[in-house]
């Protein structure tokens, strides 16, 4: 007689384990790898994006957005948790700077060893999103010991399109045509940090409309002088009258400005 296969247990049940397993152990390099391990475990149970764990790359990112200015900001606190990107190191951590590659133990262990003041890490900033230059593993240390600030020195990159913390791999293509738009239709700042599209062609056809209104524009004898003159026209006499009408018929609208546009303005022109 056979005796019946034991199922495996379900995913979620290894998760929990894990994740006692890692409270346990504190803010040791076992601890860190395994709370990585079981968030792993949480994203395939949740049928999320693949790269929802992935931290951020400087270089691609910057591809992506459009680098414009620079600037030393000095030393300040900066919070942990818009910490979410690296400038060379995408292998050994993940987004939440848990380690993926063991070879980094012996170096974690060290730093949580030490009694010697250490000196800032060092930070690029793009908005609200920061990446590592240097100090990777006492970022990685710092949230495993559930710290909320750490001291760094950074440097601030300004870029075309906005870059937001919540910002994954695979929000990039989006965010290249949103650069690709700004780059056409160069829309105030105040304006820019509202914008959001998750379909890349959408921005193609923002950017098509706004230069038809601008040449329909000079047909009647109010030519503009520039791109962002045409840009700040369109969004006050062409945006700005769709949202306010929206906003009367009591319509629900999208969250953002751009895609109420796109959905109640462009798409009826």
């Amino acid at each position: 007689m056979h005796s019946r296969p034991t199922r495996p247990p379900p995913i979620w049940r290894n998760d929990r384990a894990v994740a006692r397993v890692a409270r346990h152990m504190g803010d040791s390099f076992g601890s860190a790898w395994w709370r990585g391990y079981a968030a792993q475990l949480r994203a395939i149970a949740e049928a999320r994006r693949p790269d929802h764990l992935a931290i951020m790359p400087l270089a691609e990112t910057l591809e992506a957005l459009g680098k414009q200015t620079e600037l030393d900001e000095g030393v300040y606190d900066v919070p942990l948790e818009g910490v979410v990107g690296t400038v060379a190191r995408a292998g050994d951590f993940d987004r939440e700077f848990r380690p993926r590659n063991r070879a980094l133990r012996d170096r974690w262990e060290h730093l949580t060893r030490t009694s010697a003041d250490l000196p800032p890490v060092r930070l690029v900033r793009l908005s609200d999103m920061f990446f590592v230059e240097d100090g990777h593993h006492r970022v990685a240390i710092a949230r495993a010991r559930g710290a909320r600030v750490i001291r760094a020195r950074v440097r601030w990159i300004s870029t075309v399109a906005c870059a937001l913390r919540c910002l994954t791999l695979a929000d990039l293509p989006s965010k290249t045509a949103e650069r690709m738009f700004l780059e056409r239709v160069p829309l105030p700042d105040d304006v820019r940090l509202g914008l959001w599209l998750d379909d890349p062609a959408d921005w193609f056809r923002l950017a098509d409309s706004a230069e038809a209104w601008g040449f329909r524009r000079m047909l009647a004898g109010r030519p503009v002088r520039s791109r962002g003159e045409l840009a700040e026209a369109w969004w006050r006499e062409e945006v700005g009258p769709v949202l306010e009408q929206v906003k009367q018929r009591g319509l629900c609208p999208p969250p953002r400005d751009i895609q109420t546009y796109l959905s109640y303005g462009l798409d009826h022109v």
